[in-house]
């Protein structure tokens, strides 16, 4: 079938799930007629009820392959898509390596949520060693770092994480706070541009960067 003939349905799928928000009927329903490889041409095509459908399904059934379509949709020219891209990139993010690695950085992430710093470090440094291309075990270790006020480790982290997943806006927002904590307000300002090139709908970051622009004069 075509992926013209497909919209419709995609659009009556994404009208349901904002009716009733069952996301376990929308999964089941799109994951049934719908491969990855189709959601991805329709997160980039379409009317914009398509495209919100696509991104969200990819952000619910999606890996880290997905990542790349994602970013781009962070640059839709609908408030909605944009929106639903940022939640749906996150997820994927954190569906790198084996089941077991993932099980592994959730409970990172619990770790750094409770401020169990030290212990965060030493599950996020094994999972780094048994899957060293996993990016967001790296960005979830320099959020530890960063919450011990070791901003110098923190901010190598954020820069491995980035050379790993050039789309991490979130790693590019932390190195910039990094070079806040180390006073280098230039390199921050300049961060927080790479940031908002991967993720121009970050008001809050847009609104702290014109402060620091003032602030340099």
């Amino acid at each position: 079938m075509a992926a013209s003939s497909r919209r419709p349905l995609l659009e009556l799928l994404y009208r349901q799930f904002l009716t009733d928000e069952h996301s376990a009927s929308f999964i089941k329903e799109v994951s049934t007629r719908y491969s990855i490889s189709t959601l991805e041409r329709l997160a980039q095509a379409g009317s914009s009820s398509s495209r919100c459908c696509a991104t969200l399904a990819l952000g619910f059934l999606a890996d880290f392959s997905s990542n790349q379509v994602l970013a781009g949709c962070l640059h839709d020219e609908s408030d909605a898509v944009r929106m639903i891209a940022e939640r749906s990139i996150r997820e994927v993010w954190l569906r790198d390596g084996s089941d077991r690695q993932r099980q592994q950085l959730s409970c990172v992430i619990r770790m750094n949520a409770s401020g169990q710093l030290d212990e965060a470090i030493v599950d996020a440094t094994e999972l780094i060693e048994s899957l060293p291309e996993f990016a967001e075990a790296w960005n979830q270790r320099a959020i530890a770092y960063f919450q011990q006020r070791d901003f110098d480790a923190a901010a190598e982290d954020c820069r491995q994480t980035l050379e790993r997943n050039p789309c991490h806006y979130g790693a590019a927002v932390g190195l910039a706070h990094c070079y806040l904590q180390m006073d280098d307000v230039q390199a921050a300002v300049e961060t927080f541009h790479w940031a908002l090139d991967l993720n121009p709908g970050m008001e809050g970051v847009r609104a702290q960067l014109a402060r620091l622009k003032r602030a340099l004069g």
